[in-house]
């Protein structure tokens, strides 16, 4: 029987490792996994194919990643006064003489916030740029003020698909006020001196397969999980599969932990294209895709999936962005009774997640805080 969140871990192990690299990463499987789903209806044939089998494997199973995303878009009301933000557009940019299937606008219009915008790609190709930037900037509550690079809008870009994605929620227990001190990382380069918050509350805490896991619970019904290797991060996380990570993030239970964490600021922008070849997505970036169910225009390809995090760990809460573009052209247990403590002081991967969907917002390995 298909598992819908299974699928999307095994999508968002698959794409950290193929696109992370060794040191610090993060990026947001909630966002890219948005415009590739709306990707993988805009196509047909061997481009579609591909997209789902790295979403989902099916047909049949694509559907249930779209619904398990569109759960991740509505977060519960708490009735507190610092209420959780989370602000999610789909948005594709199209030509103004481009035409479009009205079956594929109808499909985006289901999707959180989906929409059509029409600008000049042809005529003014910096001007489309500068349009898709400060609409992903107003979303992400200028976090991201540029996921556009000058030159990404070429002379035969003919639509764009974007998603973007703000999230900013408070902790249900926040650390300790003027409790944040230096201390020591210990990073592959050597002692680094960070921020250290500390923590003293009653935690969702497991320890199993070689790892301490340690959730975060924020408001809205997110959270963060820290999953600590009892070893090198590198070594430990070459053994995760979807169903270890599944059983990792399942495993928590109620306990007094002493927690002391780095503050966090990270920032990461990637073309995705090389790292979706790798796994086997291929066909949309040629000329051999299909794709009629988004337009009749003939000779349409994908050129790039470009992509940007923001994440940041603070006292408080957690306050994040990310943004993806589909670059379209054409040719032309039980709890025991003393505290565990756990001291993040070394090298370890961090999820932040919807906890009624189990959708990852974001995905991030800390090498380097």
């Amino acid at each position: 029987m298909a598992n819908p969140e299974l699928d999307h871990l095994r999508f968002c192990l698959a794409l950290h490792r193929a696109a992370a690299g060794q040191g610090d990463s993060c990026f947001s499987p909630y966002s890219v996994a948005s415009a590739l789903g709306l990707a993988s209806q805009a196509t047909r044939g061997p481009a579609s194919e591909e997209l789902v089998r790295l979403l989902a494997e099916s047909d049949a199973d694509i559907a249930k990643q779209a619904e398990l995303l569109r759960g991740a878009a509505t977060l519960d009301d708490p009735g507190r006064r610092e209420a959780p933000v989370l602000e999610v557009a789909n948005t594709l940019w199209a030509g103004e003489d481009f035409p479009l299937n009205e079956d594929f606008v109808g499909e985006l219009a289901s999707w959180p916030n989906g929409r059509v915008r029409t600008a000049p790609f042809v005529v003014d190709p910096e001007a489309v740029r500068r349009a898709i930037n400060g609409d992903v900037a107003q979303t992400t509550h200028q976090l991201i003020p540029e996921l556009l690079a000058p030159g990404a809008v070429k002379g035969d870009t003919v639509a764009s698909l974007v998603n973007a994605l703000y999230l900013k929620v408070a902790w249900v227990h926040p650390f300790q006020r003027g409790g944040t001190e230096d201390g020591d990382f210990h990073s592959p380069s050597g002692v680094r001196r960070v921020q250290m918050m500390h923590l003293s509350e009653s935690l969702g805490y497991a320890a199993r397969d070689g790892w301490q896991v340690v959730d975060l619970p924020g408001a809205g019904g997110v959270g963060a999980t820290i999953l600590l290797p009892e070893g090198e991060l590198a070594a430990a996380e070459s053994t995760v599969d979807a169903q270890l990570l599944a059983g990792l993030l399942a495993a928590p239970r109620r306990r007094q932990v002493r927690l002391t964490l780095p503050k966090l600021s990270l920032r990461a922008r990637a073309a995705l294209k090389p790292a979706l070849a790798d796994l086997g997505v291929r066909t949309m970036f040629s000329t051999g895709a299909d794709f009629t169910p988004l337009s009749p225009h003939p000779d349409l390809y994908v050129d790039d999936v470009l992509h940007e995090a923001v994440l940041r760990l603070d006292e408080q809460g957690l306050e994040g962005a990310a943004a993806t573009a589909v670059m379209v052209r054409t040719l032309s247990m039980v709890m025991p009774a003393d505290p565990v403590e756990v001291v993040v002081d070394r090298p370890f991967l961090l999820l932040v997640r919807h906890a009624a969907t189990g959708v990852v917002y974001f995905f991030a390995r800390v090498v380097e805080p």
